[in-house]
């Protein structure tokens, strides 16, 4: 086989220096937020606690996966005081929960967390709350961008050159299925499908390697810990790709087995059809490889999961179709032009159609993206994700529009090479055409021209048209890869509807009292002496409450009673009466695990004993919250 065309490689040159260009802008952009968010804790952030709490809860507005250190309790002489590593709260998947030491000493705590969202994406903060009063701490936590790092960086440019190598190796398959089988043959087509294969192979086991340190925050190094990897291989993003390897090596054994049906030109044979099983097994391979990105980003978490999954996968499949095919019709146009050959009117049409019908569904699918992440025209502007595919909308228009001006030549050219009237095509290898009058004319059936090649003149035309085309086309491969590289930001960016309602849970929970009080006051069993307890429920919501009972004398002055009861009755429900089993704690009364299952208005039945004589039953009233609403992302 002769060796690839000069034109050809400075093709593939111009294309790759682009790609690594646009990956380098990619892993040098802004920070990647996450699509989870913190809408609360217990403690909460900067509160200052009478006694030490049993532990610490966390709890984000969708589903989370964490590690072993995910979640660290830190001293003021930063030393670790959680001793087991975190777990789900009651079972709930958008919860975090350590354990503390018991007995710890007073001052300042700081609690710092790193899980990952159901998206895939690592989100990371730090709080404090004191116990006792706060202190000096000499805990450090890292303030730095997630994704600015060695890890980061790496992970943004790997997951970058996946969206290319499928972009490649299905917008070139399905080149040659459906434009112009022969094309499979030609040296730089092969090695476009190669190249597609490789590098979605390489970046895919690249991701993986990464994926530990990614969402653990570790050092580079640790992409060799093989525990690591064993914990990524079983979680979902990791999985997804481990799925991806395994949908490449069958795609690497069909293109190998049905390698020979491709032969064209090159190899001197006419090319074959692929057949309608090959092609039915490759356009499942290409759905297959897509849905592993679905599965494990934004489409699997938020609203419509359902709908959100297969529209993703279509939106990644007609971007590999139009981009890779583009890159494949703009190598083949080179290769033939340098030899001296031209590409049949009929595939250029025939790939004509194929992009229109892909970049129909790009629109489709790109507009119900867009309202799903986004959710409001103000978010467009007011967020980093809106701002970003505001980006994207408008280098698709530009795309469009040269793509306006290929579809003018490509009409050129059907028009070159169609028919003249009154012609037919005889099938020989020169593809000449032979003129025949009319039968009822003198002379009728015989020919009446020279029987031969194309005129030189309609043949400059040809290859003027397909010169032209072969710009445009570039041209609209050159932006189709800006497109893709402004995507991968995309995928990387907090989506707007997630942001909105992450900052509204935030808001919601600053301004709902950390804590419910219920003060009621009771006859202390002397004349004119009225006593008060003070009930505290923190955080005052659904689930598990500390509370704190303080009774007061007369005088105001805090008062020593031998016995303290609390029942909690939701009346409307038929619920209670529960138990608090207050516990005596040296000058007030406690418990710090209290089950509350439903909110709404809580009736306190409260008995206080003052002697061994004399005791009183009171009622009071609290309103428990419900738990902050999880919005949807």
């Amino acid at each position: 086989m002769r060796p690839v065309p000069r034109p050809a490689r400075t093709s593939l040159t111009v294309l790759a220096l682009l790609a690594a260009v646009c990956a380098l802008l990619v892993a040098g952009a802004g920070p990647a937020l996450a699509h989870a968010g913190l809408s609360g804790s217990d403690p909460a952030d900067s509160t200052v606690l009478k006694e030490a709490p049993r532990h610490v809860t966390l709890t984000f507005t969708e589903s989370v996966t964490f590690s072993e250190d995910s979640l660290r309790v830190l001293s003021p002489e930063n030393r670790r005081v959680n001793p087991a590593p975190a777990q789900y709260a009651d079972g709930k998947s958008n919860t975090a929960r350590v354990q503390l030491s018991d007995e710890l000493p007073q001052g300042t705590y700081t609690v710092a967390w790193r899980v990952v969202s159901a998206d895939g994406h690592p989100i990371s903060g730090a709080f404090v709350f004191s116990v006792g009063k706060p202190s000096e701490t000499a805990a450090v936590v890292p303030d730095g961008s997630l994704d600015d790092s060695a890890v980061g960086r790496l992970y943004a440019f790997f997951r970058y050159l996946a969206y290319s190598g499928l972009a490649l190796l299905v917008g070139a398959a399905a080149f040659v299925a459906v434009c112009l089988p022969g094309a499979g043959g030609e040296r730089p087509v092969r090695r476009l499908l190669a190249a597609g294969w490789a590098v979605l192979v390489v970046s895919t086991a690249a991701l993986l390697l990464l994926r530990g340190p990614y969402e653990t925050g570790g050092p580079p190094t640790s992409v060799f810990d093989l525990s690591q990897l064993g914990r990524t291989v079983v979680g979902r993003p990791g999985a997804a790709l481990v799925v991806r390897l395994v949908l490449l090596a069958a795609a690497a054994v069909l293109l190998g087995r049905y390698a020979v049906r491709l032969r064209g030109p090159d190899d001197g044979a006419e090319p074959r059809d692929l057949g309608r099983r090959v092609r039915r097994v490759g356009v499942a391979l290409a759905l297959g490889l897509a849905f592993t990105w679905a599965a494990a980003e934004h489409a699997s978490a938020g609203i419509q999961v359902p709908l959100a999954v297969p529209v993703a996968v279509l939106h990644l499949v007609a971007m590999g179709v139009w981009l890779g095919g583009l890159v494949t019709l703009v190598i083949v146009l080179r290769s033939r032009g340098a030899a001296g050959r031209t590409v049949p009117a009929d595939a250029v049409a025939r790939f004509s159609t194929m992009a229109f019908a892909a970049v129909a569904v790009l629109v489709g699918t790109g507009v119900y993206q867009s309202w799903r992440q986004v959710g409001s025209w103000e978010a467009l502007t007011t967020t980093s994700y809106g701002r970003t595919l505001l980006v994207k909308v408008a280098v698709v228009v530009v795309v469009l529009w040269v793509a306006s001006f290929s579809r003018r030549w490509t009409a050129r050219l059907l028009h070159e090479a169609a028919p003249a009237a009154g012609t037919r095509t005889v099938p020989e290898p020169e593809r000449v055409k032979v003129t025949v009058g009319a039968p009822d004319a003198p002379g009728g059936g015989e020919v009446r021209g020279a029987v031969g090649p194309p005129s030189p003149e309609a043949g400059a035309d040809q290859r003027a048209h397909q010169r032209g085309l072969r710009r445009t086309v570039a041209v609209e491969a050159a932006l189709g890869v800006v497109v893709l590289a402004v995507s991968t930001v995309l995928t990387g960016t907090q989506p707007s509807r997630a942001a909105g309602e992450s900052a509204a849970a935030a808001v919601a929970a600053a301004q709902e009292p950390q804590a419910k009080v219920a003060t009621v006051p009771f006859d202390m069993g002397k004349a004119g002496h009225q006593g008060a307890v003070q009930i505290t429920l923190a955080p005052g919501r659904v689930g598990e409450n500390t509370v704190e009972a303080v009774v007061f004398s007369a005088d105001g002055g805090l008062a020593t009673v031998p016995e303290l009861r609390l029942t909690l009755t939701q009346e409307a429900l038929g619920i209670g009466p529960i138990d608090a089993k207050l516990k005596n704690q040296k000058g007030f009364w406690a418990v710090y695990d209290l089950q509350l299952p439903m909110p709404g208005e809580w009736t306190l039945d409260i008995t206080v004993r003052t002697s061994e004589i004399d005791q009183v039953t009171v009622r009071g009233s609290v309103h428990i919250a419900p738990l902050p609403r999880r919005p949807a992302a």
